[in-house]
């Protein structure tokens, strides 16, 4: 019988290891913050800033280079113009951002995995745009292998909930073809959401035609106004708005699909060296991007954006994880809330050239104040390296594990009579444990958050198994998420259909070429 007794305990605990090893895909649900968001600026601050950006509006104008169109919709709604200079009328903008949703729905073709995009919620989303990769044979360009491979791990990754846009720049394709294969990427061996092109005005059209196609409901209607794409489009700071992006603007908003309003700060280079005038011209900037949007399409998505950095004032070189960034980041998020938009902000920034301990330090640093900021769209969750120059095969796994943390915490602290655990104090009493009460046995699955990645086994045990880093542990599960990995089901016929719109657009291209 004790025989017996003891297969049934080991039956049990392979069922466990079974169901803790299984390959199935499990994507955590969008995050809804139950917690605070942290608010460093007072009320009276917050109108200091949305003043002086009004008057940065009204007096000093913001550029719309190469956009003769875009100088002509400023013109007919009331704005004064200037050569290539627009400058709006205090309150204008801001009227203009009021007809800009508060929150929407961005539509994956796994209905289970569509997102909400505002209110208390926050969605994950990987690096975007860097040129390199790393991986453990070192820094290189990336190529398209490298794109498809880091997407399977994105659709593998528990916590992230969103396939991203330029994961990497797949250098071995010409810029005005590679976003074809990137977007097949993102529509064939993902089913969750992901972002447009912004390159030029041209591909962010293809961008909104292949969604037609793949997000067709049988009747020819294609995306029938619903949001399926969300894109980035960059300010280049200070106040200019170049006609590459706001072209890409105007296809994006025209049909519908969100785009994120972001100035590209850099404190001290592209923005001044404090917390409020920075401020000051990220609002002004916000403001002016939303407000051209919504002139092409009142009531089209729109998202605040705040890309922020400050500057190593010896070397020139970007820094993150600091505390000027972390406070912008927390003051740009009370203005967005007042704004009533969607904010995006934030990311596993770093400037380290290896997934090190200054990685580490400085990307917790900023994906914590991107959780209590109240960012609803985080872009760079995981990947990110060097700066942003280089899309990191191991600290993607890495990032993405640590991601798990912020669910934990956006949770709150549950008071409720379980979590008050009298019933547990009582059971232990004086001088016992709680390792075998009903309290703990009816939890211990899920009281307490555990990585997937790093290593919780004793020394003797560590250093049996090679004494391997956090990096060598990463490498392996990225090798363990590529095994698993399977594609998910796309209807044929719109597969077929897909791929007959890129040979199109690719003889439409090399005729232009001549």
């Amino acid at each position: 019988m004790v025989e017996m007794a003891r297969r049934k305990r080991g039956g049990g605990g392979a069922a466990r290891r079974a169901e803790r090893t299984s390959s199935k895909v499990v994507t955590a649900p969008t995050i809804t913050r139950n917690i605070p968001d942290y608010e460093p600026l007072t009320v009276e601050a917050l109108e200091i800033i949305e003043r002086n950006a009004e008057t940065v509006l009204e007096e000093i104008g913001v550029a719309f280079v190469e956009n003769p169109a875009a100088l002509e919709r400023w013109r007919a709604a009331g704005a004064e113009i200037d050569g290539e200079i627009v400058r709006i009328p205090r309150g204008l903008a801001r009227t203009l951002c009021g007809t800009a949703p508060s929150s929407f729905t961005q539509i994956a073709r796994n209905p289970e995995k569509n997102v909400e995009i505002g209110g208390r919620n926050l969605v994950l989303a990987p690096v975007y745009g860097p040129p390199f990769v790393r991986d453990e044979s070192g820094r290189r360009y990336a190529t398209m292998a490298d794109f498809e491979k880091f997407v399977k791990l994105g659709h593998m990754s528990q916590w992230l909930q969103h396939s991203g846009g330029t994961v990497c720049e797949p250098t071995d394709i010409d810029v005005d073809r590679r976003h074809f294969d990137m977007l097949m990427a993102h529509m064939t061996l993902t089913d969750k959401p992901f972002m447009g092109s912004v390159t030029e005005p041209s591909r962010a059209r293809d961008s909104v035609e292949m969604c037609d196609i793949l997000f067709d409901e049988g009747d020819g209607k294609g995306l029938n106004g619903r949001t399926a794409l969300v894109s980035l489009i960059n300010i280049n700071s200070p106040l200019t708005f170049d006609g590459i992006m706001m072209g890409a603007l105007e296809e994006y908003a025209a049909a519908n699909q969100a785009c994120i309003i972001s100035p590209f700060i850099v404190g001290g280079a592209m923005a001044p060296v404090s917390v409020v005038g920075t401020l000051t011209q990220v609002l002004a900037e916000v403001m002016a991007g939303v407000a051209y949007g919504q002139l092409v399409r009142p009531g089209s998505p729109a998202i605040f954006g705040a890309f922020v950095t400050s500057i190593d004032m010896n070397s020139g070189a970007p820094t993150f994880g600091t505390p000027e960034a972390a406070q912008i980041t927390y003051g740009a998020g009370q203005l967005a809330r007042r704004m009533g938009l969607p904010y995006r902000s934030a990311g596993s920034f770093c400037t380290s050239k290896l997934p090190d301990a200054q990685a580490a330090y400085e990307t917790a640093n900023s994906l914590n104040a991107g959780l209590l900021s109240g960012v609803n769209f985080m872009l760079h969750a995981c990947g990110w390296l060097e700066g942003g120059l280089v899309a990191d095969f191991e600290k993607f796994v890495m990032d993405a594990d640590l991601l798990g943390t912020l669910h934990k915490m956006a949770q709150g602290i549950a008071h409720d009579e379980d979590a008050q655990a009298m019933d547990a104090i009582r059971e232990v009493g004086p001088g016992g444990h709680y390792l075998g009460c009903a309290h703990t046995q009816a939890h211990f699955k899920t009281a307490f958050w555990r990585s997937n990645l790093f290593d919780y086994k004793p020394f003797e045990t560590w250093a049996e198994e090679g004494g391997r880093d956090t990096r060598a542990l990463a490498t392996a599960r990225i090798e363990k998420l590529l095994a698993d990995y399977e594609t998910p089901a796309l209807d044929p016929e719109k597969r077929d259909a897909l791929r007959a719109y890129v040979a199109r657009r690719h003889a439409e291209l090399d005729a232009e070429r001549g």
